[in-house]
């Protein structure tokens, strides 16, 4: 498993980034859960933040696409809005233990490159 960060580094209604190789992730916190997705625009295949860790539109309710402005719901990936609508981010399986988040790396090794 590799390590990400500390649970508490990651704010309610705040995204964190993470490049691990050539590969890049990220994490939201909203409602007290975490979700973890592939940081890859469905579209274009372009990384989805315009400045480090800014994943959310400006009201925090949705993950947006820095380059097309697509609306994808935190909590399942699907892009509601933009080019990609009905499409979905990747969600990447986690696991959390002694206030981590962690992720299997053979996963993320698989994972394509952007």
């Amino acid at each position: 498993m590799i390590q990400l960060c500390m649970l508490d580094e990651i704010a309610e209604g705040r995204a964190k980034g993470f490049d691990i190789g050539n590969k890049s992730l990220f994490a939201v916190r909203k409602d007290d859960q975490l979700h973890v997705y592939y940081n890859c625009c469905p579209h274009l295949g372009t990384p989805l933040e315009w400045l480090e860790d800014e994943f959310l539109d400006p009201d925090g309710v949705f993950i947006q696409c820095a380059t097309h402005g697509a609306l994808f719901n935190v909590e399942d990936g699907l892009c509601v809005h933009g080019p990609c609508k009905g499409k979905s981010l990747r969600p990447i399986p986690f696991e959390t233990g002694n206030g981590m988040l962690m992720v299997d790396e053979a996963l993320i090794q698989s994972l394509g490159r952007i």
